[in-house]
């Protein structure tokens, strides 16, 4: 970004992040990703860090719709009458 562009962006107030408030934002989040977190001895750069954020959140993503397919078939199958069933089923939908 130019120097131009950034002096703008402060001055019309949005705040802007500094390199070390990103470092520590980049360490946290490599501490939340398995992956990553296996191998912490070695050093991780930022866009791997982000790259396997997004794979994971992708993974996790994957894993609920499985779950809640499960869920509903498991639902599905079970007695249509039975309240908590109904209940399960208005807060999947």
């Amino acid at each position: 970004m130019s120097s131009r562009g950034l002096r703008s962006r402060q001055s019309s107030g949005v705040s802007r992040i500094r390199d070390d408030q990103i470092t520590d934002l980049v360490s946290k989040l490599q501490l939340l990703i398995p992956q990553i977190r296996r191998g912490r001895s070695r050093k991780v750069s930022a866009s791997k860090v982000l790259q396997e954020t997004c794979n994971y959140i992708r993974s996790l993503h994957r894993e609920v719709e499985d779950l809640s397919h499960r869920l509903s078939e498991l639902l599905a199958s079970t007695d249509i009458d039975n309240d908590q069933a109904a209940i399960i089923r208005s807060l999947l939908m």
